[in-house]
């Protein structure tokens, strides 16, 4: 089944024209949308799948790891894999295996099969991402790339905040194994879509008749592997005290070297590090990876901080991060217009310095905040994540020619995803540490001989009697009682460091704007 695409429907650039290109947008976005909410989708799950399946708390992450290395290791494959199979054929066949492996997903009976069909889930969704914003820049002309762009983006920054909603929710109120069998009439929908409307490549694809880089999939696998494998689980093995985190580091760093020198020495790579030399695209990519540290550290901070401080439910965990998603929708359809013509790098440092006013405020946060002192913070995030997403993307990726698209998109959404892991790795060693540095500080302030804390002491034994418990029994629940709001106000503290790092961090990486061009501003037609 396949719309009949005319030449008429090309205009003379080879950029499709007339209402096809928009169902083309949605066809390919909807495809990015199904892979970006997975990321986070399951991670309000994991207690009732550890539960279901008799597994451990480390086992149980694998479920989320196990996707994440999958789906690195393959972005930056997608280009080649595209030009192999045909960019459509490839696209397609990603679409059908994600949407196959999350029935397996939904039917897994024990861990390692729910682990394997999660990897392979991974594998296929990692063609859908960078292949989806490729097909955009492929089939828009630069004058309306940004509004193509915000109907990827919309689903690409809202996805991480939608998926622990919808997650929440389907795990409450019909088991974990829904927030997988979602998946498939929006995977079929996109299949239909995608076989009716995205145009087949134009010739034969030389890639054929090339020798397939073996060495080079094989390091970048490693290399890739062991990075995000790395970063997963580094905190938990207490990084380089671990002899297994250790072997990770060095495999990684070795393998990356190898993988670099094997790609600009062979004729036909599998990864084409060669687009690098594109001064936007390096630059691009480099902040890609910094605003993916701050953007994923950020929104990986706030639901725990509900959680384990405001003892949110998953479901209320959900709803709090959904007026951000909305607000980055509702930015993301008006600046698609607006995108083009302003100086990219004026919405970048706008919507940077405006990240970090937010971060700053977040860390302003305690014990008693409720959800209407979040609201306002949380959409204001989601308002200026929007003014360095889409402008980046543009600043990036809109001046390269038509044949480095595809590498070019891989490798910018690479970054972006290492970035997050990376973020997320740091802030999560940073929050333990913090939290361990700051409950020894208030403990150096409770001291036997001080008279402020006897008299809360006192306060809190006279309390517990009260009760009914006798003099001993009320001075050990009061002491707990003490231990455990010293250990609350201790988190309090921790998360505000951290929100505060991640809003330097922004401030931080403002410079590297002046290595970018000036976007959909003073963007050309690319080169064919």
């Amino acid at each position: 089944m396949a719309t009949n695409i005319k030449s008429s429907n090309f205009n003379q650039a080879g950029y499709v024209q007339g209402p096809l290109k928009w169902a083309i947008a949605f066809s390919a976005s909807l495809g990015a949308i199904l892979e970006v909410i997975d990321t986070s989708i399951v991670n309000v799950a994991l207690t009732s799948m550890q539960a279901s399946l008799g597994a451990t708390v480390s086992e149980i992450g694998w479920v989320v790891t196990g996707y994440a290395i999958a789906n690195v290791v393959l972005i930056p494959l997608s280009a080649w894999l595209g030009d192999y199979f045909g960019k459509k054929n490839y696209f397609i066949f990603s679409l059908i295996g994600f949407t196959i492996a999350s029935v397996i997903c939904g039917l897994s009976v024990n861990l390692p099969m729910l682990i394997v069909s999660r990897i392979a889930q991974g594998l296929f969704g990692g063609g859908l991402l960078a292949k989806a914003q490729a097909i955009l820049f492929e089939t828009f002309p630069p004058a309306e790339q940004g509004l193509a762009q915000a109907v990827f983006g919309v689903g690409v920054i809202s996805g991480p905040a939608i998926g622990p909603t919808l997650g929440g929710y389907l795990t409450d109120a019909l088991g974990w194994r829904w927030i997988f069998f979602i998946n498939i009439p929006f995977g079929i929908l996109a299949v239909v879509m995608s076989s009716m409307f995205l145009p087949q490549d134009k010739g034969k694809s030389e890639a054929k008749n090339q020798a397939v880089d073996w060495l080079g999939i094989g390091l970048l696998v490693v290399a890739i592997g062991c990075m995000q494998t790395f970063l997963e689980e580094g905190e938990q093995e207490d990084w380089f005290s671990s002899g297994f985190i250790t072997t990770l580091a060095i495999a990684s760093i070795l393998g990356l070297v190898l993988f670099i020198w094997r790609e600009l020495k062979t004729p036909h790579p599998a990864v084409d590090l060669r687009v690098l030399h594109h001064r936007s695209l390096a630059a691009g990519s480099f902040l890609s990876a910094i605003v993916g540290m701050g953007l994923y550290g950020a929104l990986f901070a706030v639901p725990i901080f509900a959680q384990s401080i405001l003892h949110f439910t998953a479901t209320q965990t959900g709803l709090l991060l959904a007026p951000g998603a909305l607000a980055s929708a509702i930015v993301m359809v008006m600046l698609g217009k607006l995108s083009t013509k302003v100086d990219a790098r004026i919405l970048i440092a706008i919507g940077g310095v405006g990240t970090a006013m937010v971060m700053f405020d977040l860390s302003k946060l305690t014990s008693q905040t409720g959800a209407d002192d979040l609201f306002w913070p949380l959409v204001w995030r989601g308002a200026f994540t929007v003014l360095m997403f889409l402008p980046l993307s543009l600043a990036t990726l809109g001046s390269l020619p038509k044949k480095d698209i595809s590498s070019g998109s891989g490798f910018y959404n690479l970054t972006r995803q290492l970035g997050g892991s990376i973020g997320i790795a740091i802030l999560t060693t940073l929050l333990d540490k913090r939290e361990a540095f700051h409950r020894a500080m208030l403990l150096s302030h409770l001291s036997p001989y001080s008279p402020e804390t006897n008299q809360r002491l006192d306060l809190l034994t006279a309390a517990m009697q009260n009760q009914g418990m006798d003099a001993t029994t009320a001075h050990q629940q009061a002491l707990a009682l003490l231990s455990q709001t010293v250990d609350i106000q201790a988190a309090v503290l921790s998360f505000a460091d951290i929100f505060r790092v991640v809003g330097v961090a922004f401030l931080c990486s403002l410079p590297l704007l002046l290595f970018l061009g000036k976007g959909g501003a003073g963007a050309k037609a690319p080169v064919h």
